[in-house]
């Protein structure tokens, strides 16, 4: 990872976060039911098209979280979301940020805090990213099956969401950590 970092972060404590958006919104996800075999359970469904971006990263480590709720998915969100997660960053150390190529996404649109890097996940692999598994414990969980009754129930949503995901460090860790993405100091 040495060739990744910057000098400035030589000898720090390294974290590793991996970030990721998803839109949220009236249209709404559908999850699994318990039903009566043969019966076909009854679910709500929206089909407006109002939503919101949830900005998310996590450190498995330390089994934290650093979000921003937009309207917006572009690179002046993304810029953003980098500097909420740098005050998430543990003074002294240096964060090196996991995620997807995105447009917004490009180091050169970017005004990167000096508490991280970046290092960004091949084409076409979006398994490799943790985060995408908090989209999918956040739907399951919180945010599916639902009709919203306007922009603000979707935004609270979302906050809820994501602050009862965080209040609960072993979920954050568990659904998480990979044993490949463990950085050791030497």
């Amino acid at each position: 990872m040495s060739e990744v970092l910057p000098a400035h972060a030589a000898g720090k404590p390294i974290e590793i976060w991996f970030q990721d958006e998803a839109r949220i919104g009236q249209k709404g996800t559908l999850t699994r039911l318990w039903a009566r075999r043969g019966t076909r359970p009854r679910a709500p469904r929206d089909h407006r098209y109002d939503w919101v971006y949830l900005f998310g990263a996590i450190c498995p480590m330390r089994a934290i979280g650093a979000a921003l709720v937009l309207p917006f998915a572009n690179a002046e969100a993304m810029d953003l979301h980098l500097q909420t997660i740098s005050r998430h960053v543990m003074p002294g150390a240096h964060a090196v940020i996991v995620m997807d190529g995105a447009g917004y996404h490009q180091r050169t649109a970017l005004n990167l805090p000096k508490n991280i890097t970046i290092l960004t996940l091949p084409s076409y692999s979006p398994e490799l990213n943790p985060v995408e598994n908090v989209w999918q414990f956040l739907r399951q969980n919180y945010l599916a099956i639902r009709v919203f009754d306007d922009y603000d129930a979707i935004l609270d949503a979302c906050c809820s969401a994501w602050n009862k995901l965080i209040a609960a460090p072993h979920t954050v860790a568990s659904i998480t950590q990979r044993h490949w993405a463990i950085h050791v100091s030497d």
